[in-house]
């Protein structure tokens, strides 16, 4: 998809737009060499408050937005990642806390625990660390609209992680992929790292000679991958992820995380000819190369290094749990029985919703595939929820 052919936004979101790029403009006209690592532009892009692309309102979720999470499909991933979750929950007891990283719409927190309470797992409280002002209205609006007073009053938002010891689950869905990450080179057998510069009335991207974090990362990374980079590779990588791994977990002394997204592990991620990395942008359904184009209107992401995930998941004090696609997690646990409620749904036009939603969430050409699932564990045991189609021999 190239630029041509990207919808055009329209004059209040292209004017939206031009707040952040002129926000944008004057951080890099301040740094030095007027220029600033692209993580940074990243971050900015996605969260800076009130104009970033997930801090301010536009609709990104859904059919009508720029992309389709797994829990915008319809109820089944949900209630079968509460299948998985339950048995955590139970053995935690009475002071089981959740925490879902981004809330999207609200839909997984609403299908989940309806789910959980069917199973005897409800946790003391549901936090949603979310960190749109918008997205926490919407999310409001919606649970307190069709969950029971009981259940919504346990709904609580989070600025950031819990502040104190705790006990019980965190989920993150496709949450790793829009972290900001810094983009590396290879330049004459030096490792760089790209910048963004102020091009005419839009922006660049450059190579500067990476600093000394960055560039030991790589180094580290092809001594782990037994080869050297050839000179014009480049690519993305999080030398932050354990870091942020142990902030999210926060005192969790005991429980488990979950994590779902797409990515590969980490012989995959860089192959020789993946030789431009995994970076891409979302618009309004169209997947496009352009992570520059429009500040604030589209997402921005990269592949995750499962690798690396279950390296920092370990660092942090958890236990390995699993690694497998999203496909045999859900088969794994309870999508067997939600077959079975599918075929005996009445309404031909719901069964049919609800078929063509499994399908897309399970087929190798849909996400069945493309996007996988890790569990960590600390003094707790996930059970079976791991049990199908095992992935962890490729890590």
């Amino acid at each position: 998809m190239t630029r041509s052919t990207l919808p055009e936004p329209d004059a209040d979101a292209l004017a939206h737009s031009a707040r952040l790029a002129a926000h944008l403009r004057a951080e890099i006209q301040a740094a030095e060499g007027a220029a600033i690592p692209f993580s940074r532009f990243m971050e900015l892009a996605l969260y800076a408050p009130g104009l970033g692309y997930y801090s301010a309102g536009a609709d990104k979720f859904g059919e009508g937005g720029d992309f389709v999470t797994a829990p915008e499909l319809g109820p089944v991933f949900a209630a079968c990642v509460a299948e998985a979750v339950a048995p955590v929950l139970q053995q935690i007891g009475p002071e089981a806390l959740f925490l879902e990283l981004g809330g999207g719409t609200g839909a997984f927190a609403e299908v989940a625990l309806k789910r959980l309470t069917e199973l005897d797992a409800l946790p003391d409280r549901y936090a949603i660390l979310e960190p749109s002002a918008d997205l926490r209205a919407r999310q409001r609006e919606r649970l307190q609209q069709r969950l029971p007073p009981p259940l919504f009053d346990l709904v609580e938002w989070l600025d950031g992680p819990f502040p104190h010891d705790w006990q019980g689950v965190l989920f993150a869905n496709e949450v790793i992929d829009a972290l900001p990450t810094p983009r590396f080179g290879i330049v004459e057998g030096d490792v760089h790292e790209e910048h963004v510069v102020i091009d005419g009335e839009g922006f660049a991207r450059i190579s500067r000679p990476a600093d000394g974090f960055l560039a030991n990362a790589v180094r580290h990374l092809e001594q782990r991958l037994e080869r050297r980079f050839a000179d014009g590779y480049r690519s993305e990588l999080l030398p932050q992820l354990p870091y942020w791994i142990q902030a999210v977990s926060g005192g969790m002394k005991r429980g488990a995380m979950l994590f779902v997204d797409y990515g590969y592990p980490r012989a995959e991620y860089y192959l020789p000819e993946r030789d431009d990395g995994t970076l891409r942008a979302f618009y309004r359904q169209h997947m496009h190369a352009d992570p520059l184009r429009w500040p604030g209107l589209q997402d921005i992401t990269a592949s995750v290094d499962f690798t690396a995930l279950a390296e920092a998941g370990v660092g942090a004090g958890f236990d390995f749990a699993g690694y497998c696609s999203q496909a045999s997690f859900l088969m794994g646990n309870g999508m067997a029985g939600v077959l079975e409620r599918i075929e005996r749904i009445a309404d031909e036009g719901e069964r049919l919703r609800r078929t063509e939603e499994v399908k897309k969430l399970t087929l190798p050409s849909a996400m069945g595939e493309r996007f996988q699932v890790m569990g960590f564990e600390k003094d707790v045991e996930f059970g079976a929820a791991f049990l199908a189609g095992d992935l962890s021999f490729r890590l």
